[in-house]
C-alpha cells in the first residue's frame, strides 16, 4: 500500500525584541473614550457620583425639602443615581485593572438600559426640581422664607450630573445598537 506520509517542518520562533514574551499589552478595537471599562468611562461615572452626591447632600440639609414632592424625588433620584453610578465606577476600575474589556452584549445591554433609566429619572427630578424653585422665587416671590439657594444649588447639581449620565448611555446605545 502506497500512502503518502505527511511531514511536518517545524518552523523557529522568533525571538521578541522585547524580551517579555506573553506580556504584549492587549488591543482593544472598539473601546471608545466614555464607553465601560475605558478611562473615559471611569471618569464618566466619577463625575455623575460626585454631583449626584452633592445634590443629595445640599436637598437633604435642608429642613423643608420633604414638604414638596419634587424635592423628596430629587432626593430618591439622586441617591438611585449614587448608587448606579458608584457600583458601574467599581466595574470599570476592576477592568481597567485587569485590563478587561466589557464588550459582552449582555453587560453593555445591562449598562445601556441601566444608565437610560437613571439618566431619565434623573432628568425629570431635575426639571420638577427646577420648576417647583423657579415657582417659589419668582412667582410666588417667598425665595426669603425658603431655602432657595440650596435648591437652586441642588437642582444645578442634579442636571450636571444628568450631563455626565447622557454620554454613558448615548455611548452603550450606541454600542448596542451597531452590532
Amino acid at each position: 500500500m502506497n500512502v503518502s506520509h505527511a511531514t511536518v517542518h517545524p518552523v523557529e520562533d522568533l525571538p521578541t525584541t522585547d524580551g517579555g514574551g506573553g506580556n504584549a499589552p492587549r488591543v482593544r478595537m472598539k473601546d471608545y473614550s466614555g464607553m465601560p471599562g475605558t478611562p473615559g468611562g471611569l471618569g464618566l461615572r466619577i463625575s455623575q457620583f460626585l454631583f449626584a452626591v452633592g445634590a443629595l447632600c445640599v436637598m437633604a440639609t435642608t429642613s423643608d425639602f420633604p414638604s414638596v414632592t419634587a424635592f423628596s424625588y430629587l432626593v430618591a433620584a439622586a441617591g438611585l443615581q449614587c448608587l448606579w453610578s458608584f457600583s458601574l465606577a467599581i466595574i470599570d476600575i476592576y477592568a481597567l485593572l485587569v485590563r478587561r474589556s466589557l464588550q459582552n452584549y449582555r453587560l453593555v445591554t445591562f449598562f445601556a438600559f441601566g444608565d437610560g433609566i437613571t439618566s431619565t429619572l434623573m432628568f425629570a427630578a431635575a426639571c420638577a426640581s427646577a420648576g417647583i424653585t423657579v415657582l417659589i422665587d419668582n412667582d410666588l416671590g417667598i425665595c426669603s422664607q425658603n431655602h432657595c439657594v440650596e435648591f437652586e444649588t441642588a437642582t444645578g447639581l442634579a442636571f450636571i450630573s444628568w450631563f455626565a449620565a447622557l454620554p454613558s448611555f448615548l455611548l452603550n446605545f450606541w454600542s448596542l445598537a451597531s452590532r
